[in-house]
């Protein structure tokens, strides 16, 4: 009886190639390449490319080991020298905005600037995404409980649940975030879980992920101590499975919505608590719009 044998991996080059940071480039490429199995992609990374001479760099490195290329360039000469390039090496190139851009354009019968990098322009959303980055470092993990009125979210939950870096990502779109420990033995001020501007979320996850994160953390940080280790009731599954109810009872009598991010994302985890967010939002505006209708 023959054994099943595994389909080989298929590795190749792919150049991702923009005019500014790059970030939405790497976003678009890792969801594309994430639909494809048995591949082994090899990322070769050009971010702010905006000179010919540049450019040309670029593409002699593409020719040492060609693949596709993807790219968001707006300068025309460039983008078609590139695109010029590629066609004749008979490579893949993609322009991956080109369809929003376009759509966009027909919609609002208005062109396009094509200045690379708008979207990172040091205007008044950037200082905002700059102070609300600040505010998550300085209200992570419960080390102040004051100024939490002027969060946008605030996140609550036992020890490893993706509290910080789930701060962190939406601090970077401009959300002020604080997240708050559920620490057992240590009940934190009930007055700071009920404060009425900031969208409580609480997050929380199965015992048994939490274990095998509490544990490896553990590991990497005292390897001299591994008895240590055995011994903490930081890993006590019981222990853990009553932190885990415990949190659960809170959430419900304070009515919060709930996330369990046992098999969530960082991102799948900040995309839901946006959603809440804007939908929180949209209520608070139809509220006052309709007490102002009232009162006219």
């Amino acid at each position: 009886m023959s054994e099943e044998t595994e389909t080989p991996s298929k590795q190749f080059h792919v150049h991702l190639v923009s005019d500014a940071t790059g970030t939405t480039l790497l976003g678009l490429a890792r969801a594309c390449l994430a639909q494809f199995e048995h591949i082994e992609p090899i990322q070769k990374f050009w971010p702010l490319v905006r000179s010919e001479r540049q450019l040309e760099r670029v593409i002699a490195r593409i020719k040492e080991t060609p693949g596709p290329v993807i790219f968001t360039f707006v300068d025309r000469k460039m983008r078609h020298r590139l695109q010029d390039f590629c066609e004749e090496q008979n490579i893949p190139c993609v322009a991956v905005l080109d369809p929003i851009i376009r759509s966009l354009s027909t919609y609002l019968g208005e062109h396009a600037k094509g200045v690379p990098g708008l979207q990172h322009a040091m205007d008044d959303a950037y200082y905002k995404r700059v102070e609300a980055v600040e505010y998550a470092m300085h209200h992570d993990d419960g080390k102040t409980l004051k100024g939490l009125s002027k969060a946008d979210v605030i996140l609550v939950g036992v020890s490893r649940t993706s509290k910080t870096p789930t701060s962190v990502f939406l601090a970077r779109r401009g959300i002020k975030v604080a997240n708050i420990p559920l620490v057992p033995g240590v009940a934190p001020p009930d007055e700071k879980l009920s404060l009425e501007a900031p969208m409580y979320v609480g997050l929380t996850a199965s015992p048994q992920r939490l274990m095998h994160l509490r544990r490896t953390r553990l590991n990497a940080k005292e390897q001299d101590a591994p008895a240590h280790i055995e011994d903490n009731a930081y890993l006590d599954e019981e222990a853990i499975e009553e932190e885990v109810r415990k949190a659960r009872r809170l959430y419900s009598k304070k009515g919060w919505p709930v996330i369990d991010v046992t098999k969530r994302s960082i991102e799948e985890t900040a995309a839901e608590i946006l959603a809440l967010l804007q939908a929180r939002l949209e209520k608070q505006a139809k509220a006052e719009n309709e007490s102002q209708e009232e009162g006219s």
